[in-house]
């Protein structure tokens, strides 16, 4: 299984807005970087990832898991090269993690999200998922 952490701004599409479509998730669109688009190639069914707020938040705010791989994405044109899967929520953090608090962990500092904080999908290692579970109240 792998990791990852998936961006949204909260006024378009929330933490709650994941949550209100139950077990059966929701298409992850919209996604236009190369990288990105990698990555959601990457993610299997089963896979885990943080929930990010991005705007003023900047934080992680739950963990969702993949019910469906990618698909071309239904929010591009037929012939544009988009991708999107399909994410359902799990479970909230109990304590958000704000970027800040990633940014002042010592062990965090090569995290992607410090590195390439623009990058709206990205990997988690198991390590740095641990550790920002621990962060948000998560064991």
């Amino acid at each position: 299984m792998a990791y990852w952490l998936m961006k949204s701004e909260p006024d378009e599409y929330s933490w709650d807005d994941l949550l209100k479509r139950g077990a059966k998730g929701d298409a992850w669109t919209g996604v236009r970087n190369f990288a990105a688009r990698k990555n959601l190639q990457a993610m299997k069914k089963g896979d885990s990832f943080f929930f990010y707020h991005t705007g003023e938040e900047k934080q992680v705010v739950g963990i969702g898991k993949i019910v469906g791989e990618a698909f071309h994405d239904p929010s591009a044109g037929k012939d544009e090269p988009w991708d999107a899967v399909i994410a359902a929520a799990d479970k909230p953090l109990p304590k958000p993690v704000t970027l800040a608090a990633i940014k002042a962990e010592s062990k965090l500092k090569a995290m992607t999200l410090v590195k390439q904080g623009r990058l709206s999908v990205q990997p988690v290692t198991a390590d740095e998922w641990k550790l920002v579970c621990k962060m948000g109240g998560l064991k």
